[in-house]
């Protein structure tokens, strides 16, 4: 029976750019208050602008590191961090610093860094591979290290809420936990400035940010094989991964899930320090994002998220969205802004319904997020199994109360530790964790060839929009490419 999702919970984590024009009064950077060349804003920050009156966060993008920090430094800001690899400085500012630090020379965007975000879920059986053939590849091929094709050897980033590393579904036959790195992004509320802490193996940043969502998302991808106390059984898309986990917390602002990105830009090569081995703790190849801006938006390509991820694309890193939860028509589109970037290995999934019985030819999620029809660019690349998955989700944690089957895990103790949970949210990990399959099946192989393989070899299921010419290949507004075919991947990927 189809459950109808009770609960939408949508993210408003990145601002499309717009130029917002001040008055001409004169400033540090531009004394005449000629207000030329100024550099453009995002509409997030166009808007806290025309009320603030005390400071905020901004980001303050550059030619150049230099640049930003010559540019912050001349307009009077609070320097508090930045991002070195993409040339941005994190800043609190007034609305007359803002002003001034646009006209500053090598500054070429000023983003704002205080706007809250959520998570693309729903509270809606098991967590089901059959639809996507990843049962049968994982048990029917091997990776190009001779084992079982479950995403070993590949570590998965999941920015969310947090993980508990000591859940049942991530216990390892030595008792060890697939979370390999547990980390905290910290986000002091008064200045909005972030930072990423490592903290011990055990800590369950779920429980602390009284959240749920990352502890279920993080099984989807990597959840290794259990049997419940029922007798169902499940798995992750890729039993055989890593997890790292960084916990933006359940309410947070774009600082952090940005912050996130960048610890991952500077890490992914050695995710638990210098000095641990990588068949210990294998290098990032793969981060899940599922998390976006209620009712979609305009592409911002001067937003440090989009940066970041592109910066990720090109050393090796493939970055994984949630389309989102609007639902939609094709009239307007609903669909996560960086998503959308055209850049190989960047991918935006949309939530497919098997019914329950793993059939490959199911619907389209009632309320997975639309593209505009008449515009390509915003429309989902692939879709995924997103409603009606189980996963592990403790029945004490906000996301998972709402759930409408809890499972009890493996153990005496292990009451209420599954639950059953919809949304793009849950669809992007499926990706997340097949691109570690990916990775383990080719470790050569560009973010861009992963991409090409997932979106060649997907199974082009009815329901919905007509499939049109696309590149490479045919797609729609609703579901993309199609429904991602694991074994037909590996094919294409070979």
């Amino acid at each position: 029976m189809r459950h109808k999702p009770l609960l939408a919970c949508a993210a408003s984590v990145l601002a499309a750019s717009a130029t917002f024009a001040f008055g001409g009064t004169a400033s540090a950077a531009d004394p005449a208050g000629a207000n030329t060349a100024q550099a453009d804003v995002s509409d997030f920050l166009a808007r806290q602008l025309t009320t603030l009156s005390g400071r905020t966060t901004v980001m303050v993008h550059g030619t150049s590191l230099a640049a930003a920090r010559d540019a912050v430094a001349a307009a009077g800001m609070t320097k508090k961090g930045e991002f070195a690899s993409i040339g941005v400085v994190i800043a609190n500012a007034t609305r007359s610093q803002v002003q001034a630090v646009r006209s500053a020379p090598g500054v070429t965007y000023v983003e704002g860094g205080a706007q809250p975000i959520e998570f693309f879920s729903q509270d809606v059986a098991e967590t089901s591979n059959t639809a996507t053939r990843g049962v049968e590849a994982a048990a029917t091929l091997t990776g190009a290290d001779g084992t079982a094709l479950t995403g070993q050897g590949v570590s998965v980033a999941v920015i969310d809420s947090g993980v508990d590393p000591t859940h049942p579904y991530f216990k390892e036959a030595d008792g060890s936990s697939a979370v390999v790195a547990n980390l905290k992004a910290l986000c002091e509320p008064l200045t909005e400035t972030c930072s990423v802490q490592r903290l011990p193996g055990v800590i369950d940043t779920d429980t602390l940010s009284v959240g749920g969502h990352g502890t279920h998302v993080s099984g989807i991808v990597a959840g290794r094989p259990t049997t419940l106390t029922d007798g169902g059984t499940l798995q992750g898309a890729a039993p055989g991964a890593k997890l790292v986990s960084v916990s933006t917390g359940a309410g947070i602002v774009i600082l952090g899930a940005d912050s996130a990105l960048n610890w991952v830009l500077e890490n992914h090569e050695a995710p638990c320090g210098p000095g641990v081995p990588a068949t210990t703790c294998p290098p990032i190849k793969v981060t899940n994002n599922s998390y976006g801006p209620t009712g979609g938006g305009e592409f911002d390509p001067e937003s440090a998220t989009v940066k970041l991820q592109r910066a990720l694309a090109a050393e090796g890193v493939v970055t994984v969205w949630a389309a989102g939860n609007d639902g939609g028509d094709g009239s307007t589109s609903l669909t996560n802004p960086p998503g959308q970037d055209p850049t190989g290995g960047i991918l935006s999934v949309a939530s497919y319904y098997d019914q329950d019985t793993g059939t490959r030819e199911g619907v389209v999620s009632e309320y997975s997020s639309r593209g505009l029809s008449s515009d390509a660019s915003t429309w989902p690349d692939i879709s995924a199994p997103g409603e009606n998955i189980t996963s592990s989700c403790r029945l004490y944690l906000a996301i998972c109360s709402t759930g409408l089957d809890f499972r009890n895990g493996p153990g005496a103790l292990d009451l209420g530790t599954f639950n059953t949970i919809s949304g793009t949210s849950m669809a992007a990990p499926h990706i997340a964790g097949i691109v570690a399959q990916l990775f383990q099946a080719d470790p050569s192989a560009t973010p861009g060839e992963i991409e090409r393989a997932l979106k060649v070899s997907a199974h082009k299921y009815a329901d919905g929009a007509a499939y049109e010419a696309g590149s490479p290949g045919t797609t729609s507004y609703d579901k993309g490419h199609g429904l991602v075919d694991v074994v037909a991947a590996v094919a294409a990927l070979g």
